[in-house]
């Protein structure tokens, strides 16, 4: 008998451990956070270079602090400033001054549109630490001057500065008005496309500001409802310029502080509906640099002002057959040289360039691309960059001498790595992670890359997947139209290549980008992992189009946005079908924003192939989307009609055959709503019968409470009716 019992007990663990190591992934689980990563925040490289400093949150206490670590141990020195000090329930972001003898903090936070914000502020003084309101109302983007004394900020639409030494406020501009004139902060299309909000840098004295004014009286006005939970629904009102309509007209001006003067700054050469994407005081005082961009962004100018004489030079001048990207890479050095990116050769590299813009020399080459600048060390002479050399699926962080000679690989984990070095490049932390590897934190030595120590492992992460049925996400290339496409794949743990699998692919392919990188785990790829352990095979191709692999495989679908791209897909979706362990009459598409543009034109283009498609937040034609992003790809609905037209789904409605789910919020000030109001219109003229969600009030990212939840609900429900029916 109780040898029985000690057999019965053994079965009984047996089970356990198996069942332990076979968990299933689960909806709730991956949108409670179960899954979620551990991370460093607001970290600043302190400006000794032996320290930085971490905004921490104690969820308990609900204390916020600001805490300064040491590199070396990375054990914490002390706590600068804590919000139970202050009169403050808490802060939620902070900035430094230049010689980090103050703390702007930031407070009552209220987001605008992606990037922007309102919120209250205050001045904590690190050696008496004492504490002055900045303003007692919500700003905008405010900034300290280099010597510490003055805080310039945004307010309705207007700039102003505060001497925090007298408490005066000097207004410096008077124009400013709700949709029609913004000095020194962006208009919505300038944020959302050129990824900035903050149109004013001071100049190295503290005495001067440039800034960029946006004239946006002529652009036409987009309403957006918000029924929130009155008996009445309100209405948004903002510009938008759409594909083909009327800019802002912007214009650059100089406030001098010392003479209370305001005037607008002219280059040497007239521009007709032109772009000022960036601008950037130099080391000099009077010396100002900007960028000019005409509206096809095909032409870049960079012009040097010398703010004394209100004189200014051409110092780069840039033309490319199709587009070219902005960057924050512009860095001066001591002796007035600086330091450009460019992918004039086919591939973004390093440039260094003469004050008079004459090419010194080419720093990086190769056919591969540069993905980011770190910075100049005048010290050691070298450059820190990170790129695609090992392979265009990773990540890598290199150094190399200023005149390009001694490169140096200083991360050697196959995957993605990125650096954030200490102020004086003596050390870098990391952050690396892969497909296999959750984010891992090390303190590395920026000459030689060696790893110091690890401050953020994710080992507990790493246990609690342990318990979990994981399937492998495969890379490999795949041949398409001519092209070896990156690819990975996702198959069911047990998977057995005798037995046939459903499809279901997810791209983005939105120009220059890239989904398939040895990175570690989104929340979509815990989706995979679930639908993977119900019966599934889930891949993903980049097609033409994507990044990292030269500026001819991104630039092909110039003027043609949705043709290459979809061509890719299908022609993919045919060669995955064709192999034994795919069943090709169950095969699905998804996509998110251009993702959902891309998914509908997949399904209705490639009837043949696609059984069914999810469209989450589509553009559903090119010609309901902003200005600056669409005309960079398309130049203008009147010059281009034809590639605006034949590529958009809402188009092509007539050739829906399989079953199709639109998903949209309300709330989306990016991708309109209008997108999915006229495809179900198109639909039901077509009388063709689909499925679509609308979630109220939501924005581009849908989400809030249950939304992502519920979304991702809707759609695996619809996944398994559509293409799980023989699972």
């Amino acid at each position: 008998m109780k040898i029985l019992r000690i057999l019965s007990l053994f079965c009984f663990l047996a089970t356990t451990f198996l069942t332990a190591q076979n968990k299933e992934f689960t909806l709730d689980e991956i949108w409670s956070g179960t899954f979620r990563t551990e991370g460093l925040e607001a970290l600043h490289s302190m400006n000794n270079g032996q320290q930085y400093s971490v905004l921490n949150f104690d969820r308990a206490s609900g204390v916020t602090t600001i805490d300064i670590y040491d590199y070396k141990t990375l054990e914490k020195v002390k706590t600068l400033v804590s919000s139970k000090d202050l009169d403050l329930k808490y802060f939620s972001d902070y900035t430094f001054s230049k010689d980090e003898n103050k703390i702007l903090l930031a407070f009552e936070e209220e987001s605008i549109f992606r990037r922007s914000s309102l919120g209250k502020y205050v001045v904590y003084d690190v050696s008496d630490k004492s504490v002055h309101s900045v303003a007692n109302y919500k700003i905008q983007e405010p900034t300290f001057s280099p010597d510490g004394k003055k805080v310039a900020y945004g307010y309705q639409n207007n700039l102003y500065v505060k001497n925090l030494e007298s408490n005066d406020v000097t207004q410096l501009t008077f124009d400013g008005e709700k949709n029609k004139v913004i000095n020194g902060i962006t208009d919505w299309v300038y944020e959302e496309e050129f990824g900035f909000v903050r149109a004013f840098d001071w100049n190295a004295d503290s005495n001067k500001i440039a800034f960029i004014r946006f004239d946006e009286s002529e652009v036409p006005e987009f309403s957006m409802d918000v029924y929130g939970k009155d008996l009445y629904q309100t209405q948004t009102v903002f510009k938008y310029p759409k594909a083909g309509e009327r800019n802002a007209v912007v214009s650059l001006h100089l406030f001098d502080l010392d003479k209370n003067k305001l005037e607008e700054v002219k280059v040497n050469k007239t521009y007709n509906d032109f772009y000022i994407p960036r601008i950037k005081w130099s080391h000099d005082a009077n010396m100002l640099s900007a960028i000019y961009m005409n509206r096809h962004q095909n032409q870049l100018d960079l012009w040097m002002i010398d703010a004394s004489q209100n004189e200014a030079y051409l110092v780069i001048e840039e033309k490319d057959k199709a587009y070219i990207d902005i960057t924050d890479n512009l860095t001066f050095l001591k002796d007035k040289t600086f330091i450009w990116t460019s992918e004039k050769d086919g591939y973004n590299h390093v440039y260094h360039y003469s004050k008079k813009g004459k090419l010194i020399n080419q720093i990086t080459k190769g056919n591969w691309e540069v993905t980011e600048y770190y910075g100049y060390d005048s010290a050691s002479d070298r450059i820190f960059y990170q790129s695609v050399e090992n392979g265009s699926i990773n990540r890598d962080v290199y150094s190399i001498k200023l005149n390009g000679t001694q490169k140096r690989r200083l991360t050697q984990n196959e995957g993605t790595n990125n650096a954030d070095f200490s102020a004086n490049f003596t050390y870098f932390i990391n952050t690396f992670s892969s497909a296999t590897t959750p984010y891992l934190y090390t303190l590395n030595d920026a000459s030689t890359g060696k790893v110091l120590k690890t401050i953020k492992n994710n080992n507990d992460l790493k246990e609690t997947l342990k318990a979990y049925t994981i399937s492998k996400k495969e890379f490999s290339t795949i041949s398409v139209n001519g092209n070896d496409l990156n690819m990975w794949m996702i198959k069911p743990a047990n998977f057995d290549a005798s037995k046939q699998y459903p499809l279901f692919m997810f791209q983005y392919s939105g120009p220059g980008s890239q989904q398939v990188a040895n990175k570690w785990h989104s929340a979509n790829d815990y989706w995979y992992q679930m639908l993977a352990q119900q019966g599934y095979i889930i891949a993903c191709v980049d097609g033409r189009g994507t990044g990292l692999k030269g500026a001819d495989f991104k630039k092909v679908t110039q003027n043609e946005l949705g043709k290459f791209e979809v061509e890719d897909q299908i022609e993919a979706a045919k060669l995955l079908g064709a192999r034994p362990y795919i069943d090709s009459s169950r095969m699905g598409i998804w996509g998110w924003s251009y993702g959902g543009f891309m998914s509908s034109n997949a399904l209705f283009k490639g009837n043949d192939v696609f059984k069914m498609a999810i469209a989450v937040a589509p553009v559903t034609s090119w010609r309901f989307y902003d200005s600056i992003y669409t005309e960079r790809y398309m130049t203008t609905p009147q010059e281009n009609a034809s590639g605006y037209d034949n590529n958009s789904p809402i188009n092509h409605v007539d050739k829906l055959k399989g079953d199709f789910l639109l998903i949209h919020g309300t709330g989306d000030d990016n991708v309109h709503v209008q997108n999915t109001m006229r495809m179900v219109e198109a639909l039901v003229q077509a009388n063709k019968q689909f499925e679509w969600m609308i979630y109220p009030d939501k924005n581009h990212g849908i989400y809030g409470g249950n939304t992502r939840l519920h979304l991702y609900t809707k759609m695996t429900n619809f996944i398994n009716r559509t293409l799980g029916d023989k699972l």
